[in-house]
């Protein structure tokens, strides 16, 4: 049965695991990227230490959330979605999917998943919902797609299109036919008219040297996040029908006007397709 209203508690009744402030958490350090708080110091130090082999990091953080943004805009909005699971939420900001996703389409469901404690508390008090719509937390990985599908299907009605919302996560897979596999079951649970969109981390400007920098930083505290090709990112949308201008670095997916310089390729590289 469908909810009506805003879930304020995580839809699942697990509790949530302890919260480990030794190692860097990705929601953490996007958080520390985009001027927030909510970090420790083993987040800080993580991020700074990138930020200093790689300066692109900042600008690359930033096309995320803008990305973000025009996305759930466009699925909102020209495709006409009315619900969203977005999974690798990371800590709120501005302009959540449900809050940009609720101003165009007030009757919008969104139901949020990452794996961070810390992630869970603020959902709990900033998630909120417009009163035509809902919002909801899972805590659980993207490595649980049934699991999280099961508890989805208490906000969510998947016999109507949904927007699968798949940001800066699957980079958190190291091995790429199990990244391909986890998406595949949740691609599959989609009825037709959904999409599903992706965005992750790619090795197309940065130098061979700053490439095996990030990854050894990352395998040394245990990140284990993978920079991949911008084909086999596209591999996670093979099959659908992809919107203009297909799989491209963030910045270059329907940017929005603007009298500046045109956006410059970052490495981060993202798409949105289309179920049949």
């Amino acid at each position: 049965m469908l909810a009506t209203a805003c879930e304020e508690h995580p839809v699942n009744d697990d509790p949530p695991p302890t919260l480990d402030t030794t190692k860097p958490h990705s929601a953490r350090v996007w958080n520390y990227y985009l001027g927030g708080k909510d970090y420790y110091a083993a987040d800080r130090e993580y991020a700074e230490a990138v930020y200093q082999s790689l300066p692109q990091i900042l600008d690359v953080a930033r096309a995320a959330r803008a990305f973000l943004g025009r996305a759930v805009r466009y699925l909102a909005g020209e495709a006409g979605i009315r619900q969203f699971l977005d999974i690798g939420t990371g800590l709120p900001t501005a302009d959540n999917t449900h809050e940009v996703a609720q101003r165009i389409a007030p009757e919008s469901r969104i139901v949020y998943v990452d794996n961070d404690p810390l992630v869970l508390l603020h959902a709990r008090a900033l998630l909120t919902s417009t009163p035509e719509g809902a919002t909801a937390y899972i805590e659980d990985d993207v490595r649980n797609p049934e699991q999280i599908l099961a508890a989805a299907e208490k906000v969510l009605n998947f016999d109507e299109p949904v927007a699968l919302m798949l940001l800066g996560v699957m980079g958190n897979v190291a091995d790429l036919d199990e990244a391909y596999r986890l998406v595949r079951v949740l691609r599959d649970r989609l009825p037709a008219g959904s999409y599903v969109a992706v965005q992750d981390g790619t090795r197309v400007v940065m130098s061979e040297q700053e490439a095996r920098t990030q990854q050894a930083l990352s395998e040394d505290v245990g990140f284990g996040y993978r920079l991949r090709t911008p084909e086999e990112i596209a591999g996670f949308l093979d099959g659908l029908d992809l919107v203009e201008p297909g799989v491209v670095s963030s910045p270059l997916w329907r940017p929005d006007p603007s009298p500046a310089d045109p956006p410059a390729k970052l490495d981060e590289y993202c798409g949105v397709g289309r179920k049949r």
